[in-house]
């Protein structure tokens, strides 16, 4: 286990428990597809928008088991770890930080976050100005999720709620 206070190289890290844990329990669990936001695309189990094999979940895929949705998340962040790391070449992180960016990946994709500010600021060092950066990803759908009258029943407060969550973590470890 690495020391929590000494940020250490990329590739000597993976996602932890506690990093997994984190993003079944902000995404919540669902066996039927379902639309999470107005404007989302269909989603499964565990936040899940694809299958192993790359084909989209419909609303009329069947039910699925919470051991199937965590196989799709492990998949799924399996995928995205290995391009993460890729995308931050020498860059030394603590493990909270390595979590939950790659939480963020989950949410926004690894496209998102390869022209991120938080990844330019990360490739610079500069650690509190990526933290900061996570608050600018708070849109879904062409909507202020920030905003209170984005809050409604299919409304995007999540969206902001999580990416705050990343803040105050993040900011946590520096």
């Amino acid at each position: 286990m690495t020391n929590p206070k000494i940020r250490v190289a990329i590739a000597a890290l993976s996602v932890s428990a506690a990093g997994l844990l984190a993003t079944l329990g902000a995404e919540g669990f669902r066996a039927a597809p379902y639309v999470p936001t107005q404007g989302d695309v269909p989603t499964i189990g565990y936040g899940s928008t694809v299958y192993e094999d790359g084909t989209r979940v419909t609303l009329i895929d069947p039910a699925i088991s919470k051991e199937r949705a965590l196989q799709l998340v492990r998949n799924h962040k399996s995928k995205d770890e290995a391009m993460f790391k890729a995308s931050l070449p020498g860059v030394l992180l603590h493990q909270q930080e390595y979590d939950l960016y790659l939480d963020f990946t989950y949410q926004f994709g690894i496209g998102n976050w390869r022209s991120s500010s938080m990844r330019t600021h990360l490739l610079a060092r500069n650690y509190p100005q990526a933290c900061q950066a996570l608050l600018a990803w708070r849109k879904h759908a062409g909507r202020d999720c920030s905003q209170p009258q984005n809050w409604g029943p299919k409304g995007c407060k999540g969206v902001w709620t999580r990416q705050q969550k990343r803040f105050s973590d993040c900011m946590g470890v520096q």
